[in-house]
């Protein structure tokens, strides 16, 4: 049997309960996005251009809930089992599948308004480049830690690893502020303006067809208190904070797989006929589009 060390301010209790919560969040999310890739892959008429950016964003999300899962697993072991190498590895893939997702919400806020208030079709072309601009710039921006800009390391809770911010050294601190605009006000900023126009237009035609304050409130809500406390280290000691409190914000994140596939597959008319028909093998018609007024 390994000997352990439980990390500074956590029990055995606090471990498992982390563990278990990490475990479900990446089960569920994992079990949702499944069904909107396989639904994707599965379904002839879901291979549309608008829904390729919800099948990479599921894509996305998935790869998000794997690195939930080994971080589960090394919670109820009590320790990280893959070595140094595996924490570098662990943090870099998780770094590629959130900012590729976060970009991905951005590009789909992108596609809807262009969908319901410009009605410009989404061409193959477009979508297939915005995908791989956006997955390349990921991996371009998670391996700049790896390079020396920034610097991988573990969570408080020691069975998982991110950007380590608790040094909040110019290094740090230049790479988090350059993050953070181009990862959450960027992509926040299109959100907030695209789906104000849509709901504009709801509002113009009486017909709404989905809530459109939801998706800029769950990225707030997921990302917003984690990104907030990265943003603290810039500038004040960031080990003052609670480690039960610094390790409940990156939780609170990793919900953020199961949130996007109620709102972007389930809850996308466009897309929840081809997972009806998958799930049930019923084939009912898509919404039909309104015409431009």
């Amino acid at each position: 049997m390994v000997a352990y060390t439980l990390p500074e301010g956590f029990t055995d209790f606090d471990m498992f309960t982390f563990g278990s919560v990490l475990l479900v969040e990446a089960l569920v999310g994992f079990f949702l996005n499944s069904i909107a890739i396989l639904s994707f892959l599965t379904i002839k008429e879901m291979r549309t251009s608008n829904n390729f950016l919800v099948f990479n964003l599921a894509l996305a999300d998935i790869s998000l809930n794997v690195n939930g899962l080994f971080a589960a697993y090394a919670s109820f072991l009590r320790y990280w089992p893959y070595g140094a190498e595996g924490c570098q590895t662990h943090a870099f893939q998780g770094m590629v599948a959130a900012l590729s997702s976060i970009s991905l919400i951005g590009a789909v806020a992108w596609d809807r308004y262009h969908q319901y208030c410009t009605r410009q079709k989404l061409q193959w072309s477009t979508s297939i480049t915005l995908v791989v601009i956006i997955w390349v710039l990921s991996v371009f921006w998670a391996s700049l830690p790896l390079a020396g800009w920034g610097e991988y390391d573990f969570e408080p809770l020691r069975t998982c690893c991110t950007l380590d911010y608790s040094k909040g050294d110019r290094n740090y601190t230049t790479y988090m502020l350059s993050l953070t605009f181009f990862y959450l006000v960027i992509p926040a900023t299109t959100m907030l303006t695209s789906y104000k126009s849509i709901y504009k237009q709801f509002r113009r035609t009486g017909k709404y067809r989905f809530n459109t304050s939801l998706p800029l409130r769950t990225l707030l809500f997921c990302w917003g208190p984690y990104v907030l406390l990265c943003m603290y280290a810039t500038v004040e000691n960031v080990r003052l904070v609670s480690p039960k409190l610094r390790m409940m914000l990156p939780v609170l994140a990793k919900t953020s797989p199961a949130f996007h596939s109620l709102l972007y597959a389930f809850g996308n008319e466009h897309y929840r006929v081809g997972i009806w028909q998958f799930l049930t093998g019923e084939k009912i018609p898509p919404p039909a589009p309104e015409k431009k007024k």
